[in-house]
């Protein structure tokens, strides 16, 4: 008999964050998928600042499973380290943000 006990110490990462290239004045995206809804505790940063919802940081998540971060409008100095964190569960990945000076004409 399998009893499938869904706490919160039972949570894993399905899918985690991905490393990330921009273009300034782009949006990035970021999903971290969790194995079941529920998990306490969530919170994303950047370079160790917590990130909150606003009009450049949109935060949501679907089923309580899928998290996503996009952040609009990036600059140069958004470049760093993302990452999410549910509870005891973490994912990080690198966000860089390119400038556009080589493209100009």
């Amino acid at each position: 008999l399998l009893l499938l006990c869904y706490t919160e110490e039972a949570a894993v990462i399905v899918s985690g964050l991905k490393n990330t290239d921009v273009f300034v004045g782009e949006s990035a995206t970021f999903t971290c998928e969790l194995s079941h809804p529920g998990v306490k505790n969530v919170q994303w940063w950047l370079d160790g600042s917590p990130l909150h919802n606003n009009f450049v940081t949109e935060i949501s998540e679907q089923d309580g499973m899928i998290h996503t971060l996009t952040l609009n409008d990036v600059a140069c100095h958004d470049s760093g380290t993302v990452t999410f964190r549910a509870g005891s569960l973490i994912s990080s990945a690198k966000l860089l943000v390119k400038g556009i000076s080589s493209l100009e004409r």
